[in-house]
């Protein structure tokens, strides 16, 4: 059994999503990152940079409990647990590969400082906005550019496909225009139609929040509170 700790963010909805692709069973335990819960040092234990996604897998390699966190890791594990989502042939795996980490170094950042500086921020600084906004743009267009050849980011579907949809939707539902990007477009709709996208969707959907936040969210999630937590090591379960 696969102990989930999560949150309905982007990184957190990769997992949800394909957890429910491979069909393997799982816990959901959800990680409250509003309220602080993501500093309490039972998931520092396991999460030691207090973010999530993070699953602790009683049966790991060598029949013995694993514990991970990084989203990215989370999806190349289950992939080769599974055997699913990730090919065996090296070319193909590369071509996965370097797909998710051009989310993981790319897209994850990117898009998030943009939805933090056009949005969260309290303090709008048209600089900040302006890069990011333009940087995120020029990242979905070489999405859009892989999927004038390519059905799926790297031919098949795979980790890299869940890993940038994710992102992706939440770019359009936070008013990202991709208008003139049909191949961008046609893709989000077919990822988006697979039964087991749909249920990732609904994993922890009625937690979902809001830029809206009190000082105190605020400071839990852009503030000095951060910095005042007592972070532990990243300990195997």
């Amino acid at each position: 059994m696969i102990q989930l700790y999560s949150w309905p963010t982007s990184n957190g909805r990769k997992i949800h999503i394909m957890l429910e692709e491979t069909g393997l069973p799982y816990e959901v335990y959800p990680v409250d990152i509003m309220k602080g819960e993501q500093f309490h040092p039972e998931f520092l234990a396991f999460s030691p940079n207090n973010k999530i996604p993070a699953i602790v897998d009683s049966n790991g390699p060598g029949a013995r409990p694993i514990s991970i966190f990084e989203s990215g890791a989370i999806l190349i594990y289950l992939a080769e647990k599974t055997g699913k989502l990730l090919p065996s042939d090296p070319r193909a795996r590369m071509r996965v590969l370097q797909w998710l980490f051009f989310q993981v170094a790319g897209i994850g950042p990117l898009f998030g400082q943009r939805n933090h500086f056009s949005r969260a921020a309290e303090t709008k600084h048209p600089y900040s906005i302006d890069r990011y906004e333009n940087e995120s743009r020029r990242l979905c267009k070489v999405v859009n550019g892989a999927l004038e050849v390519n059905e799926y980011i790297a031919g098949d579907y795979c980790i890299a496909d869940i890993a940038i949809f994710t992102w992706m939707r939440s770019y359009v539902d936070s008013g990202g225009d991709i208008g003139e990007m049909q191949h961008l477009k046609r893709w989000i709709v077919a990822v988006g139609q697979r039964p087991a996208v749909q249920r990732g969707l609904k994993i922890l959907a009625d937690k979902s929040g809001t830029l809206e936040h009190s000082d105190v969210v605020r400071d839990i999630l852009f503030g000095a509170s951060q910095l005042n937590q007592r972070l532990t090591s990243g300990n195997e379960t």
